[in-house]
């Protein structure tokens, strides 16, 4: 973790011992390393350790950084069986922090970065981790969202349509310069549009390993993290992403996915069979549209990639090595037009 400058300790403190009866300092922040996006810092004060997670400074995108929305969702879900972290106080006073920010429990687990997950030993837990994943992410498409205060959540409607016009103009008020390989994959997201099968639930937007904190050494999930994405939307968004991420290669950003290794031999289930997996928990024997719903996959990411690299440019990206993101936009679009050949 890295020393965090330009915020005022004292000012943060005295703000939150003033809203939370139970908070009390001194108190110490440091930034946690990781997370594009949202800036998150672990937070030690007399009265315990917790987590803060605020947007990031500077101008930002409409609808983009929603630690508000990411506060309301985590609320909701404390009493479902989705694993989430419990949340204290959200602050949208942003002359406290110079940002919106709400403060969370810290959950003492650990976040692994490769989908093969060499820390792991033995194969049964390998298995065991990716069962308890699919399990979280059933959980979550099967919350009620009118019982659970979410039904005005996100939009009706098809939402594959809307994400694609969504992440199609974020993508291009963010470009750098023209990727031919994106342009291609956006006009073959159009022309592939599925009709709209009425499906919704509430979706995480960026389910992925790296996002699930684990219990130390043990197939047990703490809490899902970063819901900044999340919304009312169509549950095969989320697992096509999860899946994209282990289509990936070794090595791609700070993500290690699974192309070219051996998953029977890790112990870790094929794409198939996880699909599979969550198709008899969800309650369906298939999914129609497969191809386009992972091809859309790394779009979304490729267009989430060229924002963080804009960021950077502008100097607000909330990690050091944001600018090396913009190298992985055309390797993305690339990866999603192989699947639109297979």
């Amino acid at each position: 973790m890295s020393v965090v400058k330009n915020i005022d300790i004292s000012a943060l403190t005295h703000y939150l011992e003033t809203e939370l009866s139970w908070f009390q300092g001194p108190m110490t922040l440091e930034k946690f390393p990781g997370g594009q996006s949202n800036p998150t810092y672990k937070v030690v004060a007399q009265s315990g350790t917790y987590v803060l997670r605020s947007q990031p400074p500077g101008k930002l995108l409409k609808s983009a950084h929603a630690v508000d929305r990411e506060f309301k969702v985590l609320n909701a879900l404390k009493s479902s069986q989705v694993p989430v972290a419990e949340v204290f106080h959200l602050c949208t006073d942003t002359t406290v922090l110079g940002a919106m920010f709400y403060l969370m429990e810290f959950c003492d687990g650990e976040v692994y970065w490769n989908a093969a997950l060499p820390e792991i030993s033995d194969k049964a837990t390998r298995s065991a981790m990716y069962d308890v994943m699919n399990q979280a992410m059933v959980a979550l498409h099967s919350v009620d969202i009118h019982q659970s205060g979410l039904s005005d959540y996100g939009k009706p409607g098809n939402y594959f349509l809307r994400q694609y016009k969504r992440w199609t103009e974020q993508y291009r008020l963010t470009e750098l310069e023209p990727i031919p390989a994106m342009h291609e994959l956006m006009q073959w997201l159009e022309d592939n549009l599925p009709p709209d099968d009425g499906k919704e639930c509430l979706v995480h937007g960026d389910f992925r390993l790296d996002n699930i904190m684990f219990a130390r050494e043990q197939p047990k999930i703490l809490a899902v993290l970063d819901w900044e994405l999340s919304t009312l939307g169509h549950p095969y968004a989320d697992l096509s992403y999860q899946c994209m991420q282990l289509r990936m290669p070794q090595g791609f950003g700070n993500i290690g996915g699974l192309q070219g290794l051996d998953r029977a031999e890790l112990g870790i289930p094929s794409e198939e069979e996880y699909v599979a997996l969550y198709c008899q928990r969800i309650g369906i024997e298939k999914i129609e549209h497969w191809t386009f719903y992972l091809a859309f996959s790394f779009f979304r990411l490729a267009a989430i990639a060229q924002g963080v690299a804009k960021r950077s440019v502008e100097g607000n990206a909330s990690n050091a090595n944001a600018n090396k993101v913009a190298g992985y936009v055309e390797p993305l679009a690339a990866m999603a037009l192989q699947i639109t050949q297979e």
